[in-house]
């Protein structure tokens, strides 16, 4: 039995990429609107047009956070390997191929699924300038990421949300540039799932072909009641504890929206959004439809949407695989989140023993490689 292992669940984070890329990009017209990099005191900072921070140019995650050591241990762990020392000399590894192969060779990862800019297009409050940005990053993401290593990479499209119809041209774009599926930045702003407004963007899924992703940023961030460092700590633990939990309601909007009624071939993912609480949620949505919601268009329960073309990644779910039987083994994908601090990166292998142990061969080789395999055509 092969011991191949994808990882599902990556990122090139917008600190991490070339400072020039986006006014480079952009149209005469544009290029002011783009975020870009200032000089500061202590560093290149990424800013919007409107002067909003964006992170520090080589800083840690999608935030752009300056390292600090004794902080967050998975952090230390991967500032051991030199990741943040590079980055600092503006060797950013993970947005170089051939350093990322490296990177993915010393955690015995042999295909990657990356995702891309997240909801920095959300910062700029600016929605022409953010489709312009996000074809951009996809323009990149194809030709200068991705198209050397075909089977090493498959990269996720980022799309524009504040139009419907602009998402779904933008999605068959991704398509005829050869990225393997497309992002909607998850926010409070947007609007529901669950509303028909979105249907240009699922026609345009069923016509490519390609995954819609939806990636975990967490709730609401309120920060009202934060009064000191020890305040914030709490409220921080608080956050992370039910981050990936809040993708309940991105799942059941999908599914009660008739979305996947209507396209059966369409696929989703949630990404970063852990397992052990689906179970609850498939059978609260399986309840709740059965005594007082029958008259929505589904034809299916709603935990059969989920099972016919529904995916979760995972990268630290020890309840999860305890519960892997009603999830389904069919729809689970683990990911490293490299290089974010919340991942397992370059501890990957031990994770996966410990967790998977109990697990059958086959069984384990769909969740760690055949599954992402399936979905976005790596190599068997």
């Amino acid at each position: 039995m092969s011991n191949l292992v994808i990882s599902a669940d990556g990122h090139i984070d917008l600190p991490c990429l070339p400072t020039s890329l986006f006014v480079e990009g952009a149209s005469k017209s544009m290029r002011a609107r783009m975020p870009h990099a200032i000089e500061r005191d202590n560093g290149q900072l990424w800013v919007t047009a409107k002067g909003t921070p964006l992170g520090l140019v080589g800083g840690m995650g999608s935030a752009g956070r300056r390292y600090e050591p004794g902080q967050i241990h998975r952090a230390d762990r991967m500032a051991e390997t030199g990741l943040y020392a590079d980055q600092a000399r503006g060797i950013m590894r993970t947005a170089i191929p051939a350093l990322r192969i490296k990177d993915q060779e010393r955690d015995g990862v042999v295909g990657e699924v990356i995702y891309g800019i997240l909801g920095a297009t959300s910062r700029l409050d600016d929605p022409e300038a953010a489709t312009c940005m996000v074809k951009i990053y996809n323009d990149f993401a194809a030709s200068e990421f991705a198209r050397p290593y075909p089977d090493r990479f498959a990269m996720i499209g980022c799309l524009p949300i504040a139009e419907p119809e602009v998402a779904a041209e933008e999605t068959r774009r991704c398509a005829e540039l050869g990225l393997k599926g497309v992002e909607i930045p998850v926010s409070d702003a947007m609007m529901p799932l669950w509303r028909d407004d979105w249907q240009p963007l699922w026609h345009a899924l069923d016509e490519t072909g390609l995954p819609l992703h939806l990636h975990t940023i967490g709730g609401k961030v309120d920060l009202s009641w934060v009064r000191g460092p020890e305040d914030r700590l709490k409220w921080l633990a608080t956050h992370m504890t039910g981050f990936q939990m809040t993708m309940a309601s991105q799942l059941a909007a999908i599914i009660f929206s008739g979305a996947l009624e209507r396209h059966p071939r369409a696929r989703v993912v949630i990404g970063e959004s852990g397992l052990g609480w689906i179970p609850y949620v498939l059978e609260r949505m399986d309840y709740e439809w059965e005594d007082q919601f029958q008259n929505l268009e589904l034809k299916m329960k709603p935990s059969d949407y989920w099972h016919r073309q529904m995916f979760a990644t995972f990268q630290l779910d020890e309840i999860g695989i305890v519960l892997l039987d009603r999830i389904g083994v069919e729809n689970v994908m683990w990911g490293s989140d490299f290089p974010h601090p919340d991942g397992v990166w370059p501890d990957s292998q031990e994770f996966l023993a410990t967790q998977l142990a109990d697990l059958s061969p086959e069984s384990r080789r769909k969740v760690v490689h055949d599954n992402a395999a399936c979905v976005y055509g790596f190599p068997n």
